[in-house]
């Protein structure tokens, strides 16, 4: 008897759970179940003995319906630690709080979030975006994160720098991320620009030329080279560059501007 009940009680519990999370295929059975009746049984477990997977499956529930005020009450039940973190930081980001969703974000280690949550603040604050892309960054490297990571979180860091016309700043961030990944031809031509911006044309001609010994066919690298030359009153080799790189690389994107500034 005992044992049946046991079984019976399981099985209510399969059922609610498949109606809160159904990824089945479109004639599967569970996803004839109603989601009511999967918050309806797990909100009686909550009633009867409150535990932490079903807060979690009622504000995953609560997401799924729109309703983040819901979801944050569930959220908020759940003890401390990264999955209650990363939930809030969906609520908060369904309730369209990105700083909120990213300080959330950041306290769950949930890196790709971050990055998104960050990429959306720099849209309209560059300044806060870099500030909290800063603090992410020393937390990976505190927490031992694969190099990648932050190399790439410095270069994203020096995008911003670079949008807020620091380029010096711009080029020693970029010049972190090549520490890291020094062959990352992204990197290269990033910290080759903003060194030819800032008026570092001794650094902008040792990373072009970096550049083409990474990537001897990609154009940009030539067709910097051929900006530095006319900068400094060479027009025979600027027009020698552009050349390589039409050569090498129609398609680079730097040759237009060579091409407008030979005019």
């Amino acid at each position: 008897m005992v044992l049946g009940c046991v079984v019976v009680a399981l099985a209510l519990v399969q059922f609610a759970s498949d109606a809160l999370y159904a990824r089945a295929a479109p004639q599967a059975l569970v996803t004839h179940i109603p989601l009511a009746f999967g918050e309806r049984v797990y909100e009686t477990i909550d009633a009867i003995a409150p535990a932490a997977y079903v807060n979690d499956a009622l504000a995953e529930a609560a997401l799924q319906q729109g309703d983040a005020a819901s979801a944050l009450r569930y959220a908020t039940r759940m003890p401390a630690g990264s999955r209650r973190d990363a939930l809030l930081a969906r609520i908060a980001r369904a309730q369209g709080d990105d700083v909120l969703a990213g300080e959330y974000a950041f306290a769950a280690d949930d890196v790709d979030a971050v990055q998104r949550d960050v990429a959306r603040i720099a849209r309209y604050n560059l300044g806060q975006a870099l500030q909290l892309e800063g603090r992410f960054r020393e937390r990976l490297i505190a927490l031992g994160t694969h190099p990648d990571a932050v190399a790439e979180s410095y270069a994203i860091s020096a995008t911003y720098e670079a949008g807020l016309h620091s380029y010096a700043s711009a080029l020693a961030l970029d010049e972190q991320a090549l520490a890291l990944a020094p062959l990352n031809m992204g990197y290269v031509l990033s910290a080759a620009n903003n060194a030819f911006v800032s008026g570092d044309l001794v650094d902008a001609q040792r990373l072009f030329e970096r550049g083409v010994a990474i990537d001897p066919a990609g154009g940009d690298s030539y067709a910097g080279l051929g900006l530095i030359a006319l900068r400094e009153g060479r027009r025979d080799r600027a027009q020698a560059y552009l050349q390589r790189a039409r050569a090498v690389d129609p398609q680079a994107q730097m040759i237009p501007a060579l091409e407008a500034a030979l005019r």
